[in-house]
């Protein structure tokens, strides 16, 4: 079972008066899971105001971008999402649930001291944890612990020293309490990273292999449309399973860098789509092809675009589609997301942010906050308990 150590900072506290936002729109880095690995991922959500239909807390737990577990203040119990979760014992859901009230009351207190620290005492305010763990396909490991507040990185765990750092200057005093030698925060996320998230990730895999492993070709179509001064040409990936999938635009067999991050969304049964997009200025004798290379295909497949029709071209290897029904999302899409991790050995610098002296504005190649958030997607969250399924 998974364990809670964030380590709730010590400051002042001040009640805000009611808060007038809705809804709450939440920053998420979206970014590429490596074909075959496996992924342990949780995100908490505490707001400053319980109303407008969002609960006061939320917890989302998700294997391999499937959401399995949900938590919300509301209801104060933890629930299974998917059938295969249901075969857990009543002792474990007792303690999420557990878990979860204990993780609530720390959330809520680290939501007030941030807006200590941003001098804001009243206003719709949010204050979120995401953290996981990601098991490759050659048996590496890696971990992520992320904070964030209103929808914005505000302090991170470097896991190759395991301390934390401030990405703003606002969680400097948090970075330095939560580095304290006595603290031991640092330590014990490596502990829940590299041991009981792993050997969950194993368990979670096992329960749900049926479905996990389940496989299911992706549907291609690609189509175009003129721009100002070239041509926008999309292809569109449907009805895949597993979520990892690998999507590029070529021409004349070489890649073409896609005008924006790829982010792939879930559909209503459980598969997944996602949606390539380049801009080309179309040449005599050049071929502009699609490639799709996933875990259910035998090789990669490839659809041509034919710049005659300059319209949709579904490709012979497809069959043609009659619509895609794209999921309104709920609550939160967590796809695989990762704080770039430090390549270097531990240095004067690490100490520093031990000290809370760390200064994100003086740069650092290894972790640009910047190309983070390129990757951002706004999420509109609407705050409605889903139901288990089956």
């Amino acid at each position: 079972m998974r364990s809670i150590v964030l380590v709730a900072d010590v400051g002042n506290r001040s009640s805000g008066t009611q808060m007038k936002m809705l809804p709450v729109v939440i920053l998420i880095v979206m970014t590429h899971v490596t074909l075959s690995s496996h992924s342990l991922q949780y995100y908490h959500m505490m707001v400053s105001d319980h109303g407008h239909g969002l609960p006061e807390y939320i917890s989302v737990g998700y294997v391999d971008g499937i959401q399995i577990t949900h938590y919300s203040s509301d209801t104060g119990q933890a629930r299974p999402v998917t059938p295969w979760m249901k075969r857990l014992d009543p002792e474990y859901w007792q303690d999420e649930t557990e878990n979860n009230k204990r993780a609530k009351s720390t959330s809520e207190t680290n939501l007030k001291i941030a807006m200590i620290r941003f001098n804001q005492v009243e206003g719709f305010h949010s204050f979120q944890e995401m953290y996981g763990c990601e098991r490759r396909y050659d048996g590496s490991t890696r971990g992520y612990w992320l904070y964030g507040y209103d929808g914005k990185d505000f302090l991170a765990l470097d896991t190759k020293c395991w301390v934390y750092y401030p990405i703003t200057d606002q969680a400097q005093v948090s970075a330095q309490r939560w580095n304290e030698p006595e603290q031991r925060t640092g330590a014990r996320a490596k502990d829940y990273l590299e041991t009981d998230c792993i050997d969950w990730l194993r368990k979670y895999l096992e329960y749900g292999k049926e479905e996990l492993e389940r496989r299911v070709r992706p549907e291609v179509k690609v189509s175009s449309r003129p721009s100002s001064s070239a041509m926008k040409l999309h292809c569109q990936v449907y009805g895949f399973h597993p979520r990892d999938v690998d999507v590029n635009w070529k021409r004349n067999g070489m890649d073409i860098p896609p005008d924006e991050a790829k982010q792939v969304l879930p559909n209503s049964d459980g598969t997944y789509q996602l949606r390539v997009s380049v801009e080309v200025t179309p040449e005599k004798g050049a071929s502009y092809s699609c490639h799709v290379n996933h875990s259910s295909l035998d090789e990669p497949l490839s659809v041509t675009w034919d710049s005659q029709r300059h319209g949709v071209n579904e490709g012979r290897s497809t069959r043609r589609i009659i619509g895609c029904v794209i999921v309104a999302v709920v609550l939160v899409i967590v796809g695989c997301i990762a704080v770039k991790f430090f390549k270097v050995p531990c240095t004067d610098e690490h100490l520093q942010i031990k000290l809370g002296h760390f200064n994100p504005a003086s740069g650092n190649d290894e972790f640009n906050v910047s190309d983070q958030l390129n990757r951002v997607k706004e999420i509109i969250v609407q705050a409605n308990d889903p139901e288990p399924q089956g």
